[in-house]
Formats: structure tokens, sequence, C-alpha cells
């Protein structure tokens, strides 16, 4: 059985992850498995938008597989910690927006998976959390460094310095997660979010997410100047042009990412 399962409709890339008798837990393989779907996303101009999700109805990911872990030894923990570094900084690095669809538990590694993605949709019945210091150890795949930028420093230290898990409300309250619906609304909220992201020029959706996740890592002026080249990009488009003829003829705009 694949680790992940990829599939791709309608500009959309869904990602599973395919482990739903470990609850979706990162072991070596899956993390390969994973990081080779991200790179091959990165350059299809077909995709416009990913969606990360678990298999199952338990899960959408506990994190590291520590019935592994436990008999790894300290090179290969090494090995496995710079793997999923890397991985999840692969993924926020995407071009195209990426959603978190949260169908299940999320603690350690599958909360730092969810805080790399753009946004985040949870079932209104699950926990979540970085749990790392309950077992020794610390987040490691980015999670002391993400969730302050999110939730603010004095949350971000409650967090993970007691290990709480919390509800899915409780995330939504604190701004860790977008929204939380019932089971049974989750996948229909979470299409429709992305189809109100796919009406717009897909060219100008990567360009605003390059200048906004860019220029926040630096001074106003900096950021300023990312903006301005990111604008540039979108002007010899076809679809900018595309949108003018449209809003002219008072019709919907039909964007081929060109």
């Amino acid at each position: 059985m694949n680790s992940i399962i990829f599939e791709k409709s309608n500009h959309i890339a869904t990602i599973t992850l395919n482990r739903p008798e470990a609850l979706n837990a990162f072991n070596y393989d899956l993390l390969v498995e994973l990081h080779e779907v991200v790179e091959s996303i990165r350059t299809d101009e077909d995709l416009y938008l990913v969606i990360f999700t678990g298999a199952g109805d338990k899960s959408f990911s506990v994190g590291a597989d520590l019935k592994e872990r436990r008999n790894l030894p300290e090179r290969d923990v090494k090995r496995n910690l710079n793997k999923i570094g890397a991985l999840f900084t692969a993924i926020e690095k995407l071009p195209q927006p990426t959603i978190a669809m949260l169908n299940g538990y999320a603690f350690g590694g599958g909360t730092e998976l969810a805080l790399a993605c753009d946004f985040r949709f949870a079932a209104d019945d699950i926990q979540m959390g970085l749990t790392e210091t309950s077992l020794a150890i610390i987040p490691g795949a980015g999670g002391t460094q993400r969730l302050p930028r999110i939730v603010g420093e004095a949350k971000a230290l409650e967090l993970i310095l007691t290990a709480k898990r919390i509800t899915s409300q409780e995330a939504t309250q604190i701004g860790l997660l977008t929204d939380c619906f019932s089971r049974s609304q989750l996948s229909d909220k979470v299409l429709n979010f992305a189809h109100q992201i796919l009406s717009n020029g897909p060219i100008s959706i990567q360009q605003a997410k390059f200048a906004i996740k860019n220029g926040m890592n630096t001074d106003l002026e900096t950021g300023l100047q990312i903006e301005r080249k990111s604008y540039e990009i979108t002007i010899p488009t076809e679809d900018r042009l595309e949108a003018l003829d449209a809003f002219a003829k008072k019709r919907k705009p039909n964007f081929k990412g060109r």
C-alpha cells in the first residue's frame, strides 16, 4: 500500500496521508514519498491549489512513528528529523496555496504539517497540539518557529511547554485554525473555500502569496519592492487582459493561467 494517495481534479491536488493503521504517523518511507509528490506539484502548471488530509476518520496525523523511532539509532533519528524539516519547508514554499484539512487528531508532526500550510480547517470534534515535550523532545519540524508566528509568542510557549492538547474550537479561537466544521460538512466547506480562491487568476494568486510570504520576513520598504515586482509579473499575462475584457462585457472571466 502506498503511503501517499495523490489525486488531481479541476486544478486541485489532494494529498492523503495513507497509513490509517498507524494513525497516519510519519515513518521515513512516507516522508520520502511525500517529498517527491510535493516537488512534482511545484512545477505542475495545471495545479493551482493543494489540499492535505489523512486517510480514515481518526487521525490527520499523530506525527512521528514512535514504533519506528524506538528502534532507530541516533544517526537515523537525525536523518528523519532533517527529512521532515526539509519536507515541511518545501510545502511552505509551494507557489500554490495550500490547505490542511484535519479530519482527525493532529499531534506533533501532524500539527507541524498543518502549520506549514497556508490555511487550516478541521472537523469540530478533533484535538490537536504540539505534544513533543511530553516525550522529552521539542517540536523539530518548524513548530517552535511557525506556531508563534501564527498565534503569538506567549500562546505558543503555553501550548508547547505544557504539551497541551486543544480542541478544534479552541484552535479556531486563537487563530491556529481558519475554521472548523462538522465532519459531514468539512470536505464541502473546504472545497467551497478552495473554489473561491480558484475563481481568481492563477498567476495573480501565486504572486500575491509570494509577496505576502516574502514581504512578511523583511522590512516594509523591502516588502513594498517585492509587491511591486510581483505585480509587474501579472501585467503581461493573458489572464489580466481577459479580466479587463470580461469586466467590460459584464461576464465571468475565463482564466487559463497564462
